[in-house]
């Protein structure tokens, strides 16, 4: 058995955690957590919290589920308390990305974030079905960075992975570099950007009279056949002869010629800064 410590665990990622890790038979959980609400929030759940002083000297883990822009001044304070040969995880690649973390040669740094339940998931029950988020009920892959440390100590932090985003199905070992062209500029970036777009253009459509409950079942069922072909779910699938020339016709009108810019490194850079 594990000694973790969960700082933040009275906030939403923290939460998360804590409701997959607590009783864990692998890993004994100590719980910080500074703000009233979120102290609150974890007595509601039975959940002791502990004083720093008293746990992160015998970590083995240290779990930092706070939010990007905290990691840096949360981590100068929590990081020295650690003992040498502990473990040190990140839920998102942006603060190690960015050097947020403090030197520590004898610390093992490794970072962990869940791809989230896919579009394509089939979920037996309703409950799992619309766990969008994940880690309730809901399957999903995750992927794992070791930052820094001994290759021995990637197989401990990916078993901790896998318990925090549980039920996971594959958990892919991708670098911090990689990690970071995931997320922040494939996912947000990119993703949700364009995501954003497709709903304003849902909007614009029902601002010209279109039923709006018909605009939504219309695209909603567009887009998830579109996603099925373009994505493998539907060997042998292809446009149709149409719809391949509304895309030539389009893609030039809608994007810039560089809009693939977005995941050359130093713009991944100046996202991840702008995040944390």
């Amino acid at each position: 058995m594990k000694n973790v410590v969960l700082v933040g665990a009275g906030g939403k990622m923290g939460m998360r955690t804590t409701a997959n890790l607590k009783g864990n038979a692998n890993y004994e959980v100590f719980y910080l957590e500074v703000s009233e609400v979120g102290i609150a929030r974890l007595q509601e759940k039975g959940v002791h919290v502990s004083q720093p002083e008293d746990v992160l000297p015998e970590a083995d883990i240290v779990i930092l589920a706070v939010p990007d822009v905290a990691i840096k001044s949360v981590a100068s304070s929590i990081v020295p308390q650690m003992k040498s040969g502990a473990m040190a995880v990140t839920l998102d690649p942006a603060a190690p990305c960015a050097g947020h973390l403090p030197e520590r040669e004898d610390v093992t740094y490794f970072a962990a974030h869940p791809s989230h339940p896919s579009v394509f998931n089939w979920e037996p029950n309703e409950e799992a079905h619309y766990d969008y988020f994940g880690g309730i009920a809901a399957k999903q892959t995750i992927v794992c960075a070791l930052i820094q440390g001994p290759e021995e100590d990637y197989a401990v932090g990916e078993a901790l992975a896998k318990e925090m985003y549980k039920p996971v199905t594959k958990s892919h070992r991708v670098t911090i570099e990689q990690m970071g062209i995931l997320e922040p500029a494939l996912s947000e970036t990119f993703g949700a950007a364009v995501v954003t777009v497709m709903k304003e253009a849902v909007d614009t459509v029902v601002a010209k009279g279109v039923p709006k409950e018909a605009a939504y079942d219309f695209f909603l069922g567009h887009i998830n056949i579109e996603l099925a072909l373009l994505f493998d779910q539907l060997p042998g699938g292809v446009f149709s002869d149409a719809a391949q020339k509304a895309i030539i016709y389009g893609i030039p009108r809608i994007f810039k010629d560089d809009w693939k810019d977005v995941f050359e490194w130093e713009n991944v850079m100046d996202q991840i800064k702008a995040i944390t």
